[in-house]
Formats: C-alpha cells, structure tokens, sequence
C-alpha cells in the first residue's frame, strides 16, 4: 500500500530538528519558521495567538502539502522583540493555556470521587 507509517506523522526521525528558521533577508524583523511533525491544528492556535501579541505585525501559517506533516509560520515583530522569541513566549503562553484545563478536570473529577464515596449507599436509607 503506498500509505506512510503513522509514527512517520509525529515522530521525528533520527538527526531531524523540530523546527527551521529561515530569516527574511528582504524584510526587517521578519521570519520563517517550519515546524516538523505538526499540522494545521497547532499552526492555527500558534498563528492566532500571535495576532493578539501588540509586538507582532504579521503572522500567518500555511500547509504547503497536506500529506507532509510540516507547516510554515511567518512572523514579522516591529522590531522590540525578535521573532524567535515571540514564537518561544507564544509556544510557552499556549503550553500554560492548555494545561490549565486538564488541572481543573483533574481537580474537579477528585471532588466528585470524594462526594461518592461519602454519599450513604442506597442499603442505608431505609
């Protein structure tokens, strides 16, 4: 069959860097980022989170092709802070957002175990 392994989707093969950065010569602040391994979805989260940074002039991501699992991001700062650490800062804001979730589930679904195992069984309510 001429469909790739799955793990060729998410795992980095030997000697492969996670992430390319390709600095615009033409354009001040500016910079290309390829990100290995990942696809539309976190290209879409990183690129959104970026337009709500003040520092950031442009971003915009795109799949270049979709049996490849690499995007390209673009970012252009106005020059107070590079593009590299605007991605890192973004990278670091979305790693927070996304684990507070699972600390809420996890703290709630411990409430909720609590409450069962103190509730009186139905054998007691008669």
């Amino acid at each position: 069959m001429n469909a790739p392994e799955r793990a060729e989707a998410f795992i980095l093969d030997e000697g492969e860097l996670p992430v390319i950065v390709t600095k615009d010569p033409n354009v001040l602040n500016a910079a290309t980022f390829k990100i290995m391994k990942q696809d539309y979805t976190l290209g879409n989260m990183v690129c959104a989170q970026l337009l709500s940074m003040p520092e950031v002039l442009f971003s915009g991501y795109k799949v270049p092709r979709p049996l490849h699992p690499y995007f390209l991001i673009r970012v252009q700062t106005d020059g107070s802070i590079t593009p590299e650490t605007v991605i890192e800062n973004v990278c670091k804001k979305l790693i927070g957002s996304l684990s507070s979730p699972v600390v809420k589930f996890k703290h709630e679904f411990s409430f909720r175990e609590v409450e069962t195992s103190s509730a009186p069984g139905p054998e007691a309510s008669t």
